[in-house]
């Protein structure tokens, strides 16, 4: 352990050196199976052959060029992610709180260009959209917050999933200019609208009626991960604009602010730019990620091995009382216990297996998109044995 990086992780006392597939090794040869996937970001599992070779080749050409010139490979990609997504204009970064923050100005200035002199966006309680000062004031955790004030003004917080509680913010405020939302909340706990397509369909005509744009923070939710491209298209609406990044590189840094219709010309000349935003490497990695999905029909699969990894925890934990609930939506799965349960993380990595504790009380599993059945039998037969001793001791 280096004495010279900041202290901002609780790392785990463990060093990878090499992954395959759903597998990775430790720098003793042990092996693990990953249920994490970087946090969503590794949708393709590791070392994918497709991705290997498309970085490989890019990286032998092209790293980096400044946007001040035409990018082939960008130009690629958002061609390829409007297509995918119905959407119109993409604008690249390199997280997803650059995308959220992207989003945020977007709406700002959409605002300012209707004569709104101080536009605000609702945002949810629970919510997670990144640690830049803008999202984190998005954000609806108050650890997260803490010590950064003063927060950024412009945000009106109501509880997910409550469609009253926007309704009477538009009844009163004439500010609002957007709705800033999750489909699932991924860091809040894998929360799901308890009717996930009449909420987003409700949210859409709220926004429709009162000219707000309806915002979407799909950067844990998309790029195939909940059984679809993105997490909106289990619905009939389409959001006027979309964060996106996670699992868009499969590992390599990448993000994307995606709009539609008027939201899509908001941005001018000037007004927003990154560096490293679309860089060639980045933009193969992230071309390569598509196709590679679009190929090997990773979508249907994260779809039907998520909900056998859900029913497989359901038949286990059947007469467990003290796991409450286990619910997905494709390969974002949640299990919720009636207790805090952090110390599940370190358990499960002694059984060889790596996963996520959120909302204190939340085991949250993202694998690849790339498990199979017998993989996803392991991790329910693992990570059952583990939840069980801890409930046990």
């Amino acid at each position: 352990m280096s004495e010279h990086l900041m202290n901002t992780y609780m790392r785990q006392s463990v060093t990878f050196t090499k992954g395959e597939g759903v597998w990775l090794w430790d720098a003793a040869g042990e092996k693990y199976l990953d249920a994490l996937a970087g946090v969503a970001v590794n949708g393709l599992g590791h070392a994918h052959p497709k991705l290997v070779k498309a970085i490989s080749e890019q990286a032998a050409k092209l790293i980096h060029v400044s946007n001040y010139y035409h990018i082939a490979e960008q130009e690629a990609l958002a061609d390829k992610l409007c297509e995918v997504s119905g959407m119109d204009k993409v604008f690249f970064c390199n997280s997803g709180c650059e995308a959220n923050e992207a989003s945020i100005k977007l709406a700002r200035l959409y605002g300012h260009n209707k004569g709104i002199s101080n536009p605000e966006i609702i945002v949810m309680d629970k919510s997670f959209h990144g640690r830049t000062m803008a999202t984190l004031s998005a954000t609806g955790n108050r650890k997260v917050q803490a010590g950064f004030e003063p927060l950024v003004s412009g945000f009106i917080r109501v509880p997910y999933d409550d469609i009253e509680a926007v309704k009477q913010v538009a009844s009163r405020n004439s500010n609002v200019v957007a709705i800033l939302v999750e489909p699932v909340q991924g860091e809040g706990g894998i929360n799901i609208p308890k009717d996930a397509s009449g909420y987003l369909e409700t949210l859409r005509q709220i926004c429709d009626a009162h000219g707000w744009l309806l915002m979407l923070d799909e950067v844990q939710t998309g790029i195939g991960r909940t059984g679809t491209w993105f997490a909106f298209q289990h619905t009939n609406i389409q959001p006027d604009v979309m964060s996106l990044a996670k699992g868009l590189g499969s590992g390599v840094p990448i993000g994307a602010c995606v709009a539609r219709g008027a939201a899509a010309n908001v941005f001018t000349y000037g007004k927003h730019g990154s560096t490293f935003g679309g860089n060639p490497l980045a933009c193969a990695a992230g071309l390569a990620t598509l196709q590679a999905i679009e190929q090997e029909g990773l979508c249907k699969n994260a779809e039907k091995i998520g909900d056998l990894i859900r029913l497989g925890f359901e038949a286990e934990f059947k007469n467990t009382t003290a796991v409450t609930t286990v619910r997905n939506a494709g390969l974002m799965i949640g299990i919720e216990l009636d207790r805090p349960c952090g110390e599940l993380v370190k358990m499960a990595l002694a059984a060889k297996l790596l996963i996520n504790v959120t909302a204190d009380n939340v085991v949250r599993l993202l694998p690849p998109l790339v498990m199979n059945e017998s993989e996803a039998k392991e991790l329910v037969q693992r990570l059952a044995t583990v939840i069980k001793t801890f409930l046990n001791s």
